[in-house]
């Protein structure tokens, strides 16, 4: 399948100028454009469609986008009006769209004139590299758009959201937004603004292999790891948790429970001696063993952790001083590790440390925001609008895989690579959602995966169970034992498009869902 990239919109502009370089013409691309808008909006909202269309043009190439959804919405006879700008000067495509329209039968209405009764809007004020706030005309449609609280389709994105950073600029909620080749980054940092999102196929070229790209279904489906019919309990993955503390066991338990759930073939704990009293009844499928958190490993753990394929060291560890000693030398001992939550705390200033750790062996850090702030003081500043550039910043400095919790969540290795999940909703804003990634992260990677591709696959893995499980319970009321429990129905479901792949319906590539709202 095509990769979905996640674009700047110099990336983008860079890339309409590469389909005309091989051959399409800018005029072939705006038609494509805009007929794949008509075709999604009488798709998605077919009753108010019928009642009348407005599409509000600008007067650059995103408004010769709305003149042409427009005049193919014509021409299957449905009622339709544009209201362009009329304070500037269109440009040569959109002036060249708006004389096929008006030829067409479209009629036309003053911005701040009367309007007609409709049913629905189409956005096409402003395109993929606008910034900042929208000002004269288009600030005022724009505004009257949104006061008639109607269902709305976007162009790219809806007017005032800056598709950069994310930042909107009293932008209104589209119900629907389309957007062309690949999706833009403020699309993934705005989910709320944008509605339900769309990527159609315009015949662009293939994608710089060097931007972001999305993690879809396809691809996790295709990166699961298989188990074969004679595995056994040791080739299924071992996977070691240094966490557990008195008091904060449960996120050492949803831990050991995804992992099981991933398909891990042994999970054992070490955790202190109390703790581990309660974790052997807890949980009869672990391996529990005494390891206090305020001295050296002992020589069981040492023995345990060089077996481990893979060691989670951080959920429920607790934050105590005494507890950066002992994080470094987990990870001196472990070949791949997986550092999430309080050993992330732990490493508070050890960046470097943990960096010639590295060299040498497999780490994926898990941070979320907060943990980010935490890890890399100097980086945190920018992650919120750009955290691909954040995230490749970090992997570069502690040598390690970063994966940056958080909508969307990115990853990035050392070699400055980076992917993207957008999968999920917000109930995973919920304490231990984390811990649960671990155990995914984990057994991926002890079942052979790469840290960059076991970091995504994972992320997106929680989001989809996520999903499966808030149909059940709702995004509201969703805990992380509710996508665990999901995660059987997650690879069921896989397994069944996995032998009758889903029919993809020309020219969609590929829709995210709009956000639940809780």
């Amino acid at each position: 399948m095509t990769a979905i990239p996640i674009l700047t919109p110099e990336q983008a502009a860079a890339w309409d100028q590469s389909a005309v370089r091989v051959g399409m013409a800018e005029a072939t691309l705006m038609e494509s454009a805009g007929r794949a808008v008509a075709q999604l909006a009488i798709h998605r909202f077919p009753g108010p469609a019928r009642q009348g269309v407005l599409v509000a043009c600008g007067p650059g190439n995103n408004g010769g986008d709305g003149w042409v959804a427009a005049r193919a919405l014509q021409r299957l006879g449905l009622p339709v009006w544009v209201a362009p700008v009329s304070g500037a000067t269109p440009s040569a495509l959109n002036t060249t769209m708006a004389a096929l329209g008006r030829d067409a039968g479209v009629r036309e209405v003053a911005s701040d004139g009367p309007w007609p009764a409709v049913g629905l809007l189409i956005d096409a004020l402003l395109g993929t590299g606008a910034r900042g706030a929208p000002r004269g005309e288009i600030a005022a449609l724009s505004a009257r758009l949104n006061e008639l609280h109607l269902p709305m389709v976007a162009v790219d994105g809806p007017t005032g959201l800056d598709l950069l950073d994310g930042v909107s600029y009293g932008a209104p909620r589209a119900d629907l937004s389309v957007t062309f080749g690949g999706y833009r980054r403020g699309h993934l940092l705005a989910r709320d603004e944008v509605g339900e999102m769309v990527v159609v196929d315009i015949a662009f070229p293939t994608c710089d292999p060097e931007w972001p790209t999305l993690m879809t279904d396809h691809e996790a489906m295709e990166a699961l790891p298989s188990i074969p019919a004679d595995a056994h309990k040791g080739g299924r993955g071992r996977v070691v948790i240094v966490g557990g503390d008195l008091g904060l066991t449960g996120a050492a338990r949803l831990a050991a429970r995804s992992a099981f759930a991933a398909g891990a073939g042994l999970v054992h704990i070490l955790a202190p001696r109390e703790a581990v009293a309660i974790l052997a009844q807890a949980e009869p499928d672990l391996q529990a063993r005494v390891q206090p958190f305020d001295q050296s490993l002992t020589s069981e753990a040492v023995e345990l952790i060089a077996r481990a394929d893979v060691v989670i060291v951080g959920p429920g560890l607790n934050r105590d001083p005494s507890r950066t000693p002992l994080v470094l030398e987990v990870l001196a001992r472990g070949a791949t590790a997986v550092v999430d939550a309080d050993a992330l705390t732990a490493l508070q200033g050890a960046v470097s440390a943990l960096a010639l750790l590295a060299a040498e062996r497999r780490f994926v850090l898990t941070p979320h925001a907060g943990e980010f702030r935490t890890v890399f003081p100097s980086l945190s500043p920018g992650a919120a609008v750009d955290p691909w550039g954040a995230v490749v910043a970090a992997a570069s400095a502690s040598s390690s895989t970063v994966l940056l919790k958080g909508v969307p969540t990115v990853v990035s290795g050392p070699a400055g690579r980076v992917r993207t999940v957008a999968a999920g909703n917000p109930g995973l804003a919920t304490g231990g959602s984390g811990d649960t990634l671990c155990g995914l992260i984990a057994t991926f990677l002890a079942q052979g995966l790469e840290p960059m591709e076991a970091a995504a696959l994972g992320a997106h893995a929680m989001g989809r169970a996520a999903d499966i499980a808030a149909r059940r319970v709702g995004a509201r009321a969703l805990r992380p034992m509710d996508v665990v429990a999901a995660l059987p129905d997650l690879w069921r479901s896989w397994s069944r498009q996995g032998r009758a792949p889903a029919v993809l319906e020309p020219p969609i590539l590929h829709h995210l869902d709009a956000p639940a709202r809780l």
